[in-house]
């Protein structure tokens, strides 16, 4: 059948371009949530729906949104596939009670926001004068960047030297540390910091690293402009993990799975591992609070940490920065320095790893035993001189384009920001230890 479908009517009412692979990936996500991984069966199923998307609407006609959901949630019941379109069902119920709660004015404070740390970082930045755009300009102009360097990576220290001790007073039963937090929230750096300090202590570690544990990449879900997703925790081999886990925990060895990311492919049972009685086990994770990452290990035998720039400092618009911002400035310098990736699209993939963090990790940041801002006040003003003016284009680029209005959005609020940030171009008075060199550049302990 001939497809007549040939463009669509989104929810803010702009009409763009059909894409039946949004169809596809969309039902394919679903089905890796409960377990399936068969992308033949995902591209039947959308054909299906194209089928009957071409009998209800003609040429003259485009469907809704709306209209597409709908039918999907029908061809996936009638296709005896109920577990999936649960999983459907309850994603699209998320995704409209968080456009409702945002279209409203919400009294009830945020659970996902670590209330105690953000009151102990405003007061932090006010006492430093250091809670508004305004106060650190002024500074800067009064020759105290230095000063403010020297002051902000004091107040991190300290976190990851708390964050020690906390860990030293359970070492009696603790086998593992998680260190967990959305995209560029420095927990490479921190998973290093915090390893050295306790090893200076005299404690004794192994890592695990989780990447190895991702699925062949032909198994992996994709985002919605057809990459493949590594940022969602179906990604990974979570049974096989929370199985490694357990074992790892009672003293038992096991056999470490090898990714190779140039092939795409994972081969089992490769590096074998074992706990010593006086070992911890080290785990960096974007998903080590995700309950099913370790469902099966008590929470007495785990110490989760998580991590978050919880910058507290006011924009000229007198709104508090989003932290969200921040990590994609990171992630866009991280990615171009690292891995060959055009700020650019950094930047139109956002709204993507957005909405996995807040579906998959942010949800589970009060379940962590102890809370790191990894925020630096200083580093908005590399930003401003690194990628003030590309924001300025960015955000005439995308202006008016139903496609990208995540990208204009976010274009625009930053372009609006770092035009008021004292730009700095010299970063030789930040440590080569610094948790911003993972991001910036010159590193010591991240490479």
């Amino acid at each position: 059948m001939q497809n007549k479908i040939t463009h669509v009517i989104k929810r803010s009412g702009a009409i763009v371009p059909f894409n039946q692979d949004r169809i596809i990936n969309a039902i394919y996500r679903a089905a890796v949530a409960v377990g399936g991984r068969d992308k033949d069966k995902a591209e039947g199923l959308a054909t299906q729906v194209v089928e009957l998307l071409n009998k209800k609407f003609n040429e003259k006609t485009c469907p809704h949104i709306e209209d597409i959901q709908d039918i999907v949630e029908k061809v996936l019941i009638e296709n005896g596939h109920a577990k999936v379109a649960k999983e459907y069902i309850l994603y699209r119920e998320e995704a409209a009670k968080k456009r409702d709660e945002e279209g409203r004015i919400n009294s009830k404070l945020n659970e996902n926001i670590p209330w105690a740390k953000v009151w102990r970082n405003l007061d932090w930045a006010v006492a430093h004068n250091l809670n508004t755009v305004e106060l650190l300009n002024e500074r800067i102009a009064n020759g105290e960047f230095a000063q403010i360097v020297h002051e902000s990576e004091e107040l991190y220290e300290d976190d990851v030297e708390l964050a020690a001790k906390l860990i030293i007073e359970r070492l009696k039963d603790l086998r593992m540390v998680m260190i967990s937090g959305p995209s560029s929230s420095g927990k490479t750096s921190t998973t290093v910091k915090l390893e050295q300090k306790l090893i200076k202590k005299g404690y004794k570690f192994k890592a695990l690293n989780v990447d190895h544990y991702f699925f062949d990449l032909e198994f992996h879900p994709k985002d919605e402009f057809g990459d493949y997703d590594f940022e969602t925790p179906q990604a990974l081999d979570l049974p096989l993990i929370n199985e490694h886990l357990v074992k790892l925990s009672q003293g038992e060895k096991v056999q470490i799975p090898s990714y190779d990311f140039k092939t795409g492919t994972r081969t089992l049972n490769v590096t074998p591992m074992k706990l010593e009685k006086d070992e911890l086990l080290l785990i960096d994770s974007l998903h080590g609070l995700y309950p099913d990452f370790s469902k099966d290990i008590s929470s007495e035998v785990k110490f989760k940490l998580y991590l978050e720039p919880l910058l507290q400092m006011k924009g000229p618009d007198n709104k508090y920065i989003r932290w969200t911002d921040i990590r994609l400035i990171r992630r866009m310098l991280r990615d171009f320095a690292h891995r060959a990736y055009n700020p650019t699209q950094t930047l139109e993939h956002w709204h993507y790893v957005r909405s996995s963090e807040m579906r998959n990790i942010i949800p589970y940041s009060n379940s962590a035993n102890f809370i790191i801002s990894s925020a630096m006040p200083y580093e908005l003003c590399f930003y401003s001189h690194k990628l003030g003016k590309d924001f300025i284009e960015w955000e005439k680029k995308y202006k008016g384009d139903p496609l990208k209005i995540d990208a204009y959005e976010r274009a625009a609020r930053l372009a609006e920001l770092l035009k008021h940030i004292a730009p700095v171009e010299d970063v030789s008075p930040v440590p080569h230890d610094s948790v911003l060199r993972e991001f910036i550049g010159g590193s010591s302990i991240v490479h």
